[in-house]
C-alpha cells in the first residue's frame, strides 16, 4: 500500500459518524443562521499572504466545505457543520454601531464605534491578518482612527495583530491616569490585570514546546480537505508564518464593576481570572444592550486543558463567572458576542447559552470530583463521565475544540496532580525503552503473529488499541515500516470519527508524520520571531526567561554573582548563579562582576544577541564570570527543541 495515499474511511468509521444523527438535530439551523446574521460582505476565497509571498491564511483552501450539504464519510458530520459556520467569511454588523471581522484568522477582530473614531477589541493573531481585515472595514464602513484598542486576555491569536493598529509610537503614556491617557490623542492599550505577565510566561517562556505541539492541535502542515484539516470549533485553523507583534500595555482593568468611556462609549467591565486564560475580562455596553463574553462563551465546548499545552484552568471558576455574568447583565442584553465564532441574539436565547454553558463546565468539574474521591484514576474518569443528554443535545456546547475527557482530566490534574497514587507509575519508564521491552516480550512469541492480530483488530475497528499497540512497537524500532504504516491507518481512522477539531488535526497530523516524517524537520525550522515580545519584558521577566534559557549542566558546580546596573532607570538587580539555577533580587551589593547596560541590552542578552549586548554594555570586575554566564546560555534555535519527535523516538 502507498504510505502517502489517504484511506478511505472503513465501515466502522461510517457507523461511529452516522451516530450523530441520533444525537443531535440536524434540522435545527439557528447556529448557521447567526453564523451569518449581519452579514454585510463576504469574502469568498481569501488569501492572505506575508511579505515573502507566502500564505499565512486561507479560506479559499476550504471551499470544498459549500460544495456539498452532506458531510463526507471521512468526517464526522456535527465537525463538518462547525466548519460551514466557520467559513462564513466576511464583515458583520453586530448591533448598532458594533462590527466584527470574522475568519481572516482564528480570532475575531470586533470595531465599536465611538464618536469620532474605532475602539478595537482584540486584534487577531498576525499583522497581515488584522491588516487585511481593515481594508475590509474601511471599503464599506470608512476610514476612521483608532481611539482605543482592548484585548481581552494574553493569548496570541487576541493580541498578535496590535501593530496592524498601531505602532509602539502612537500608543499613550502609561504612566499617565486613564483618562489623561483617552484625551492625549494617543491610543490606550487596555487589558485585564495581569496581562502582561501571563502573555511573557505562556508564549515566551515554553513557546518553543507550545510551538511544536500546536501544529498538531492546529493542523498546521494539513491540508484542507475531506481528509485533512477542517475547523478547531473556534475558527479555521490558527495562521502561519505570519508577523507577530506586541505592544505594552498602558493601563489595567482591576475589578469587576469599572467603568469608562471611550469616545462616548460606554464600558462596564467583569474580571474573570482563571477561566479560559489566567487573566481575562469581559465587557458589557449599556448604551448598546450588548455583553461581550471574551474567550468564556465561545458556541462549543473549551478547554480545561489545552492540547498544545497551558496551565490547567478552573472549572469552577468559569461556570462561577458565567453565572455572575448572567446575574450582572442577563435581564439587559440582548445580543452576546465575544472573541471566536458568531453572537447570539434574544433574550431568552442569551440566558439559556449562558446558562447551558455554565452548566457544561460545572458538571465536568463536580463529576470528575465524584469520581475521583470514589478512587478513580485521571484515565479512568475520562472514558466514563458523559454530559446529560439534554446539555449534550446544545450545539453550542458540542466538543468542537475541547472534549468533556478531556476537561475531566484537567479537573483531575488541578486537584490531585498527575500522578494516579499507583506506584508503578511512580517511576515509569521512558517511552522508548518502555517500547523495547514490549518489543522484547512480543518477539518470544512473535512479533509477526502480534501484528497479524493487530492487523485483525484494526479490520474489527479498533482503532486506539491498535494505535497503542503499534506505536510502541515504532518507539521500539522507528524503522519498523510495517508497525508505523498500521498505526497511521488507525489514527486516520480515529481523526476522522472525532468530532473536534483539534483531535482530528492530532490524530491526522500524527499519521502524516508517520507516513511522511517530522514535518518540522522535512520543511526546515520557519519559525520567525520578530521580537516584540521579547524586547518588551521587565527586567524581572527577562532574568526569569534567562534562566530558564540556562544550560545546567555547564554550571552545575558554579556559584558566583552579577550585578546589573540599568543605567536607564537607575535600578540595580543581583543575578546570583548558584549550581546550575539563576536568583535574582532588586537592590545593589557585592558582586563577583558588574555590568552596566540599559534595559534594553539585557532584553538584547535574553533575545540570543549577543554582539549587540557587549556593543552597548559595560562590564567590570571578574568579566570570565559573565563570559560563563553567556557561554551557558542554551538557544533553542542551536538545537533540536522546536522540531523534536512526538509519535516516535
Amino acid at each position: 500500500m502507498d504510505k502517502y495515499r489517504h484511506n478511505p474511511a472503513t465501515a466502522a468509521t461510517v457507523k461511529k459518524n452516522a451516530e450523530m444523527f441520533g444525537i443531535l438535530d440536524f434540522g435545527d439551523k439557528q447556529e448557521a443562521e447567526f453564523a451569518r446574521r449581519g452579514l454585510i460582505a463576504e469574502v469568498d476565497s481569501l488569501e492572505i499572504k506575508n511579505a515573502s509571498g507566502e500564505i499565512i491564511w486561507s479560506q479559499a483552501a476550504s471551499n470544498f466545505l459549500d460544495e456539498t450539504e452532506t458531510a463526507p464519510d471521512t468526517a464526522n458530520p456535527s465537525l463538518w457543520e462547525n466548519a460551514k459556520n466557520n467559513h462564513v467569511t466576511g464583515l458583520f454588523e453586530v448591533t448598532d454601531g458594533i462590527y466584527q471581522v470574522r475568519g481572516f484568522d482564528m480570532a475575531n477582530i470586533t470595531l465599536i464605534a465611538g464618536n469620532t473614531g474605532w475602539i478595537i477589541f482584540d486584534a487577531a493573531m498576525a499583522v497581515e491578518s488584522a491588516q487585511a481585515a481593515m481594508v475590509l472595514v474601511e471599503k464599506h464602513l470608512g476610514k476612521r482612527p483608532i481611539k482605543a484598542m482592548l484585548i481581552s486576555h494574553p493569548h496570541i491569536d487576541h493580541f498578535g495583530g496590535v501593530k496592524a493598529f498601531m505602532s509602539d509610537e502612537e500608543a499613550a503614556d502609561g504612566s499617565l491616569p486613564i483618562e489623561e491617557q483617552l484625551s492625549s490623542g494617543k491610543i490606550p492599550v487596555i487589558v485585564p490585570q495581569g496581562f502582561t505577565q501571563h502573555a511573557m510566561s505562556e508564549n515566551l517562556y515554553a513557546g518553543r514546546a507550545m510551538g511544536r505541539r500546536a501544529h498538531y492541535q492546529y493542523g498546521a502542515h494539513l491540508d484542507k480537505s475531506p481528509v485533512g484539516a477542517l475547523a478547531i470549533g473556534i475558527g479555521m485553523g490558527q495562521t502561519v508564518h505570519g508577523t507577530v507583534s506586541f505592544i505594552t500595555p498602558t493601563w489595567e482593568i482591576r475589578e469587576t464593576g469599572e467603568r469608562l468611556v471611550i469616545d462616548g462609549v460606554e464600558i462596564e467591565f467583569q474580571m474573570t481570572p482563571g477561566t479560559e486564560a489566567p487573566a481575562e475580562m469581559n465587557a458589557y455596553f449599556p448604551q448598546k444592550k450588548a455583553l461581550w463574553l471574551a474567550e468564556n462563551c465561545t458556541a462549543t465546548l473549551h478547554n480545561l486543558y489545552t492540547l498544545r499545552g497551558a496551565q490547567v484552568r478552573d472549572g469552577q471558576a468559569w461556570a462561577e463567572y458565567l453565572m455572575e455574568s448572567l446575574k450582572l447583565y442577563g435581564d439587559r442584553a440582548e445580543v452576546v458576542f465575544q472573541a471566536h465564532n458568531w453572537p447570539h441574539w434574544g433574550n431568552d436565547n442569551i440566558r439559556e447559552y449562558i446558562t447551558n454553558t455554565a452548566a457544561v463546565y460545572k458538571f465536568i468539574n463536580d463529576q470528575t470530583l465524584f469520581y475521583l474521591n470514589q478512587g478513580y484514576t485521571s484515565t479512568e474518569i475520562a472514558n466514563m463521565i458523559e454530559l446529560p443528554a439534554e446539555l449534550a443535545r446544545n450545539w453550542y456546547t458540542r466538543p468542537y475544540y475541547g472534549t468533556v475527557a478531556h476537561d475531566a482530566k484537567a479537573v483531575y490534574q488541578k486537584f490531585m496532580g498527575w500522578y494516579d497514587a499507583n506506584p508503578v507509575h511512580l517511576n515509569q519508564l521512558p517511552p522508548e525503552e518502555s517500547a523495547k521491552k514490549w518489543a522484547e516480550y512480543l518477539a518470544l512469541g512473535g512479533t509477526a503473529a502480534a501484528m497479524k492480530k493487530a492487523r485483525q483488530d484494526y479490520e474489527a475497528g479498533e482503532y486506539q488499541w491498535v494505535a497503542e499497540f503499534t506505536n510502541r512497537l515504532v518507539f521500539a524500532d522507528p524503522k519498523n515500516e510495517e508497525a508505523r504504516a498500521l498505526c497511521a491507518d488507525a489514527l486516520e481512522q480515529l481523526g476522522y470519527q472525532a468530532e473536534s477539531g483539534p483531535w482530528r488535526n492530532c490524530y491526522l497530523t500524527g499519521a502524516m508524520e508517520l507516513r511522511e516524517g517530522n514535518r518540522e524537520v522535512v520543511l526546515g525550522e520557519r519559525h520567525s520571531f520578530d521580537g516584540d515580545m521579547v524586547k518588551n519584558l521587565t527586567p524581572e521577566m527577562a532574568f526569569d526567561y534567562i534562566g530558564i534559557l540556562l544550560d545546567r549542566g555547564k554550571l552545575a558546580d558554579e556559584e558566583f554573582s552579577i550585578r546589573f546596573e540599568l543605567t536607564d532607570r537607575k535600578e540595580t538587580y543581583i543575578a546570583y548563579l548558584r549550581y546550575g539555577v539563576l536568583l535574582h533580587a532588586k537592590g545593589s551589593g557585592d558582586a563577583d562582576a558588574v555590568v552596566q547596560c540599559p534595559t534594553q541590552a539585557l532584553l538584547l542578552l535574553a533575545a540570543g544577541a549577543d554582539k549587540k549586548f557587549r556593543g552597548v554594555a559595560k562590564i567590570e570586575g571578574d568579566a570570565s564570570r559573565f563570559d560563563l554566564l553567556l557561554a551557558s546560555l542554551h538557544r533553542f534555535a542551536d538545537g533540536a527543541a522546536g522540531d523534536f519527535n512526538i509519535v516516535e523516538p
